[in-house]
């Protein structure tokens, strides 16, 4: 008995960051491409494309990467909120004071994020899904049936109201994309100074226009179920899950990949198939995490290349920060500005070796048993300690 539990303990942790060290990969590899300020707008945030590999870069990246990466970093969120709630309660916690908790961290998420958005000038996520701790917290107290139903109806809610949002901006900008908020004459002093003031909407903009919540709720869902920290008990289900879930995201990314390639539809019309863009990405999101609590089935003696991986996943505060501070440094005009000098491809290039060096940071860290410092900052903030 004390040998299986120590393997299921193992494959708990394999599933659950191998999913983060590759949601980190993906995170990377979307917003890299939002430095291109000296490209062209192409398809909606995407640069346009200079060379076949440009093209082949974004196809790719519309088709699996971007609005798929968010959600499932959601997804893993809502996982996790219900393993720290249920931890507080193993330790004897009332559920009084294991929500307050689970608030205490969203609330350090969302400084965190707001220290990576305005001082760094990063693409900051964090503050969204820190305020979506905080907005949905109260369902880790009621059952199945609530959190069911409130999914359901949000989600209903986004899908009406986000095709015909992103068609109507579309149509009043007149071009298929929005390009990047960059520009060469930005300096760091003028870029602090303007996201000191515009801070507060970032987590407005992203929960409106790139809704989160529907993938926490799934994520919350999921680690009740305890889908991938007991994914031996739910082979079958997490494959249904990947295979439904991908195939809904590519098949929503489509109708995207093919603009300005195949067909030409109105400014309003790519706006509606954008909107459809993002919602199926919530259906990949789920899909990417329970592939990988699928895969994590079939490790039974990680080799170095799994347990890189599951190092950087345990770490994944820490290198998400480090990966957006990295990106600013090289591609941002207020440093280096290699984002007005790369193509798509360059860039692509400039995000792999990113997250490369995460991972053997990451590896360094795990051979030494020293924990991600932001992951030990935010334990002594969170617990006091």
């Amino acid at each position: 008995m004390y040998l299986q539990r120590n393997l299921t303990s193992t494959k708990r942790a394999i599933s659950l960051d191998l999913a983060r060290g590759f949601m980190l990969l993906l995170i990377v590899l979307a917003h890299a491409p939002l430095f291109l300020y000296g490209s062209e707008p192409g398809v909606m945030s995407r640069p346009e494309s200079v060379t076949f590999l440009d093209k082949l870069l974004n196809s790719l990246g519309e088709l699996l990467i971007d609005n798929r990466a968010r959600p499932m970093f959601a997804v893993l969120f809502g996982y996790g909120l219900v393993m720290m709630f249920e931890k507080q309660l193993s330790k004897g916690k009332s559920e009084k004071e294991a929500i307050k908790i689970v608030r205490r961290r969203s609330f350090y998420l969302i400084l965190f994020g707001f220290i990576l958005a305005v001082f760094i000038g990063g693409q900051d996520i964090l503050m969204a899904y820190g305020a979506a701790g905080i907005l949905v917290g109260w369902l880790l107290l009621r059952d199945n049936q609530v959190l069911i139903k409130a999914t359901t109806i949000i989600t209903l809610i986004v899908m009406l109201y986000l095709p015909f949002i992103w068609g109507s901006f579309l149509n009043e900008i007149g071009s298929y994309g929005f390009g990047s908020d960059f520009s060469a004459n930005d300096r760091y002093i003028q870029s602090l100074t303007e996201a000191i003031f515009y801070f507060p909407i970032i987590p407005v903009f992203i929960h409106f226009l790139f809704p989160v919540l529907p993938s926490v709720l799934i994520g919350i869902w999921a680690g009740r179920k305890r889908l991938l920290t007991d994914s031996y008990r739910h082979h079958n289900k997490l494959k249904i899950i990947a295979a439904i879930g991908i195939t809904i995201s590519i098949t929503g990314a489509l109708p995207l990949v093919m603009i300005n390639k195949v067909w030409e539809p109105s400014f309003f019309v790519a706006g509606i198939i954008y909107g459809v863009h993002i919602i199926t990405g919530i259906a990949g999101g789920l899909g990417y995490a329970a592939l990988f609590g699928f895969l994590g089935n079939f490790i039974k003696n990680p080799g170095w290349v799994t347990s890189s991986l599951t190092a950087l996943g345990k770490r994944s505060l820490t290198f998400f920060i480090l990966n957006e501070t990295l990106l600013v440094i090289l591609l941002s005009p207020a440093a280096l500005g290699l984002g007005g000098i790369l193509n798509n491809t360059g860039v692509t290039f400039i995000a792999l070796s990113i997250w490369i060096l995460a991972v053997v940071i990451a590896t360094i860290l795990e051979k030494f048993h020293i924990n991600g410092p932001l992951e030990t900052l935010m334990r002594h903030l969170v617990y006091r300690k």
